[in-house]
């Protein structure tokens, strides 16, 4: 099972705390059933009027939603191909006995009383009502924690309301306030509730409003059937269950029930982005202006440069800049930067202008370099121009002049990109190049393993057929009509073959380096050839290597000679390049680099947890920088059936701005349509070598910290081999001055880079931010997105120097110091029960609580080290929009009308609750995609879909959807291609039936419910973040 949220096993919390998370006790787990992963508890958090949480922890209830036993028999530990995860691979620990399941968690419900809270107007804050007071806990719970004015304290035992009337949602509580109101649940025995230690949550309401909060509650005495979650009945007394034994508590009368927080009243994502789109979507967001907060990544909107970058170049976690780094220390709101230089622009959108400056080369600041903007302003007649940075002034060069208007503006403005755009490029001159001399277009060098388990898996057979095509759509300039692109083939085991492919020869020749400890490439000319020239012998070549390794016995493998060897090739032919690299194991062959296993599961959730997700050694990383000077990028494709130590050879993509891939347990008919599809994007999409950025910044910042895909060898340039439009790399600023308001602050970012074509050109992206001396600007300019982006690429980058548990502590301070600061220089003046977040930060707790529960940074041991650290990868260089959605995936209900504008149904939370007997759901999370049949589906939907009877009857392994002609089967096939067409890799489709041996893993990912292990809830967390916000404040 996955570990508690809090704390790795075998570790106690923090003094102060609670032995579960955060402070809340750790629930006894009811006997009569194990519970599966992902299955949200029997406890479910509670509130009482009091406005105490509370868990109640039922036993085994009897309640009208009745889960039958499990369709197939147990998971096997070790898991075969079928059932391998896109992604990553789920081990589980056990499998729950057949035909005992947890019990729903859907009994209970939430009215939320009208009345106004301490002579308040109406709230818009999410409340419940005060309580009578509660009886003392029961003996051997351990000693209660201090007690709030407003009452709160333990609750030892449950107390059943009495029955409700038909059509009441509710009743009030005996002995309790008016307008208190009362709750009902589904009939069954239960056990004495236990009270987390925390202080009294009296009121505890939330704000979502920076200025007003008017979310009125629902009135009394609605039918029951329109509150969410409430379910007639009540529960009898303990004992009274069949076949349950008496509860060996007292149950003493107490004066008012517990009630459970409603997740419908907390933020939600999903609104949220709805809100986002209709009030943003159809407006053209025009970047002229001083921090402008775009619209969210999930929204679909145009963009106009008029001066400064793109949203889909630069996104920031606040717009607004805190004017001194007290003030920034004090709210703890990140001043960073999301930088995607490359991004792909959509359709209407015009792509960045080039500009040629001649055999001079741009227009620079003559004090601190940076390039000419629309920032800079010109005097004296245009004569002399002035640094947005650095304020220095700079004599206009003479073939630059023009004059000034009568608003001191170029009469050339709007003629020259550099003058009127956000974002454009130049042609560099020589003086730009390595030993400046003009480069050479760039190859592309394809390394295949072709090792007994290479070939068994059947992927080197699958990849020769399919290369031919795929090499015909090589990236390319826009004006060319072939690319300049050239290629070459290494095949390797535990020795390395070479290819004389030129064009020349009829067939190709084979050079064979057995010394793989002193590496070198046995031929120049002939080994990077083009394309157009050489066909048929590259041709003949694919096909010719299935068959001349089909009988192979070799299994072990080299890995860093081939690298190595693909250095000097690069570095011969004086090109950038990139490296295609199609790896099955662990390289165990006696060679430079060699591994051994090293996976260590004991040491999961232990402070030694971080030395699995370090590099064995150092070789690797230097490697890297080899790699990295050579201008040479690797790609590493990834078909593993065993541990293979990707904490260490990962490095050589992570540095060099490579991609890794990875298909668990590889089977061509199940996996290769993804596999070749991930290929072509990886061959097709633009992408730029040899690189070199930079930030510069306004007087008072300096960027102080690069997180991505990267390396770098001093301070202030990231050195890049290769950056594809789908790569982003995060840069955080820090006050070295105060800034002054009037001015703003301004950041420039400067990319260099060699096309492929082989020009040599400077890509520039501006962006202008404002300075605020009030934390309501703040807070107000705030992007959570970027924000959450930023924690996660942090926290993995610190993954391997930090404890896994200090990591999650130091991300709930943060969060809870932001959040508090809010609460006391911004919001006016209200309870200390009330929970007031800021508007444009009301998601922080929903998707920290995710972040927190992610298999990247969370201890457990339902998934390999391998598997963990290849998402750590992942997150390293993900977007913005990436990141928002693999931490908060989406839930798609097929079987409704109601779409968006791409025809994709409309998405709901990402909870248990919203599935449906009779519902298809799709969750996707940009890395894994999973089908969700209920078991009441209608059968001529399944049949339509799947040629089959019944949902038992489906093939849960089918590599891809069946064909059929009619519109279901349609639909559902067009939903999932247009998702799929919206991610930067090929999502494994994995097929669940409810309440089959795989639901485990799919519920997994429904992030607003508890995880297995103990994780939090997203109502469980909220409750929680209240109660450090409290204390920091108290």
């Amino acid at each position: 099972m996955m570990q508690p949220t809090g704390y790795p096993p075998n570790q106690g919390p923090p003094a102060g705390q609670g032995s579960g998370y955060g402070g809340y006790p750790n629930m006894p787990q009811s006997t009569g059933y194990n519970q599966p992963p992902g299955v949200p508890s029997a406890s479910a958090s509670m509130y009482n009027g009091s406005g105490n949480v509370t868990y109640a922890q039922p036993g085994v209830l009897q309640t009208t939603k009745q889960m039958p036993p499990a369709t197939s028999g147990t998971m096997p530990t070790q898991q075969p191909p079928p059932s391998a995860m896109n992604g990553y691979h789920y081990q589980p620990q056990y499998q729950p006995p057949m035909g005992q399941y947890p019990p729903s968690h859907t009994g209970y419900g939430q009215h939320v009383s009208t009345a106004p809270l301490g002579g308040h107007p109406p709230p818009s804050h999410y409340s419940a009502a005060p309580a009578a007071p509660t009886q003392p806990p029961q003996q051997g719970y351990g000693a209660p924690p201090p007690v709030s004015a407003g009452g709160g304290g333990y609750r030892p035992n449950y107390s059943a309301p009495p029955p409700p009337t038909s059509g009441q949602a509710g009743h009030p509580v005996p002995g309790g306030p008016p307008g208190t109101a009362g709750y009902n649940q589904s009939p069954g025995p239960q056990q004495p509730s236990m009270q987390p230690p925390v202080q009294g949550m009296q009121n505890m309401q939330i704000n979502n409003n920076a200025s007003a909060s008017y979310a009125a509650p629902p009135p009394s005495g609605l039918p029951a059937s329109s509150m969410s979650g409430i379910t007639p009945g009540y529960p009898p007394k303990p004992g009274a269950g069949p076949g349950m034994q008496p509860s060996p508590y007292p149950n003493p009368n107490a004066a008012a029930p517990t009630k459970r927080l409603d997740p419908d009243a907390m933020p939600s994502p999903i609104q949220v982005i709805e809100d986002d789109r209709m009030n943003r979507g159809t407006e053209i967001f025009k970047t002229q202006g001083r921090g402008l907060v775009p619209p969210l990544v999930t929204t679909k909107f145009v963009v106009e440069d008029q001066g400064s970058a793109s949203p889909r170049f630069i996104r920031c976690t606040t717009y607004n800049l805190p004017a001194t780094s007290d003030m920034a220390k004090t709210c703890m709101v990140p001043m960073s930067l999301s930088i995607k230089p490359m991004a792909r622009l959509p359709q209407g959108e015009a792509p960045p202008l080039i500009v040629d400056p001649g055999a001079e080369g741009p227009i620079r600041c003559k004090r601190c370099k940076a390039y000419m903007c629309p920032q800079f302003s010109f005097t004296d007649g245009g004569r002399r121009f002035q640094c947005v940075l650095c304020n220095a002034i700079t004599e206009t060069p003479h073939n630059y002049f023009d004059h000034l208007d009568h608003m001191n503006q170029r009469v050339d403005k709007f003629n020259r990109p550099e003058l009127c755009r956000g974002s454009y490029e130049f042609v560099a001159t020589k003086d730009y190049c390595r030993n400046d001399k003009f480069p050479n277009p760039p190859a592309f060098i394809f390394a295949i393993d072709v090792s007994y388990n290479a070939i068994k898996s059947g992927f080197v057979e699958l990849l020769c057929r399919q290369l031919s095509s795929l090499l015909d759509h090589l990236p390319r300039e826009g004006n060319q009509e072939h690319s300049s692109v050239k290629v070459g083939f290494i095949t390797y085991n535990s020795i390395l073959h070479f290819y004389n492919l030129n064009s020349s020869l009829a067939q190709p020749q084979m050079m064979v380096v057995s010394d793989v400890n002193d590496v070198f490439v046995p031929l120049q000319d002939g080994f990077l050839v083009d394309l157009q020239q050489s066909r048929h012998v590259i041709e003949s070549l694919l096909t010719q290597i299935p068959e001349m390794f089909k009988d192979t016995r070799e299994t072990e493998l080299v890995f860093a000679p081939l690298v190595q060897a693909a250095v000097q090739a690069v570095k011969s032919a004086e090109c950038a390049g990139k490296l295609f690299m199609f790896h099955t194991s662990l390289p165990i062959g006696e060679a430079p680099g060699k591994l051994k296993n090293r996976d260590d599961r004991k040491l999961i959730g232990t402070d030694k947890e971080k030395t699995l997700f370090a590099p064995s050694s150092n070789f690797y990383e230097k490697l890297a920088k080899d790699c990295v000077t050579q201008a040479l990028s690797v790609d590493l494709f990834l078909f593993p059936n065993q541990y293979i130590d990707i904490a260490s050879i990962g490095q050589i993509s992570q540095l060099t701005g490579g991609q890794i891939y990875k298909y668990n347990f590889f089977r061509a008919d199940i996996d290769g349509d993804r596999f070749i599809k991930d290929l072509a994007h990886d061959i097709q999409r633009d992408i730029v070598f040899d690189a070199v950025l930079r930030a510069r910044t306004s007087t008072g910042v300096r960027p102080v910290e690069f997180i991505g895909a990267l390396h770098m060898t001093n301070t202030t340039d990231v050195e890049l081999a290769a950056i594809d439009c789908d790569k982003s790399i995060h840069v955080q600023l820090k006050h070295d001055d105060k800034i002054q308001e009037e001015y703003g602050a301004f950041v420039q970012v400067a990319l260099l880079y060699t096309s492929v074509s082989g020009q040599r050109r400077l890509r520039l992206h501006n962006i202008n931010l404002s300075v605020c001396t009030q934390y309501a600007d703040l807070y107000r300019s705030c992007e959570t997105d970027v924000f959450m982006n930023y924690l996660a690429k942090k926290s993995v980058n610190l993954g391997c120097q930090i404890a896994t548990a200090k990591i999650r502590e130091d991300l709930l301070s943060q969060a809870s110091v932001i959040l508090a600061m809010y609460r006391k220089h911004v919001a006016s003046p209200s309870s200390p029960g009330q929970l007031i977040l800021p508007e444009c930060m009301k998601l922080l707790p929903v998707y920290l609580n995710c972040l927190l529960k992610n298999d990247a940074i969370h201890s457990s041991h339902d998934i390999s080290t391998d598997d963990r650290a290849y998402l750590r990868q992942l997150i390293l260089s993900m977007d913005v929009d990436e990141t928002q959605l693999f931490f908060y995936p989406k839930l798609l209900p097929l079987l409704q009308s109601t779409t968006n504008d791409d025809g994709i149904p409309l998405a709901v939370r990402c909870s248990e609750d919203k599935l449906q007997d009779n519902q298809v759901f799709i969750l996707e999370n940009g890395v894994s995609m999973f089908l969700w049949i209920g078991q009441a589906v209608d059968p001529t939907w399944i049949q339509n879909v799947f040629g089959a009877q019944s949902a038992a009857q489906i093939d849960i392994d089918l590599g891809s959807l069946l064909v059929f002609d009619n519109d279901d089967s349609r639909n559902l096939r067009e939903v999932v291609s247009k998702l799929q067409a919206g991610r930067t890799r090929q999502m494994k489709l994995t097929i669940v039936r409810q309440r089959d041996k795989l639901e485990p893993w799919f519920r997994h990912f429904l992030v607003e419910d508890r995880g297995a292990g103990g994780a939090a809830s997203y109502v469980d967390f909220l409750c929680h973040m209240h109660k450090e916000i409290r204390t920091l404040l108290s």
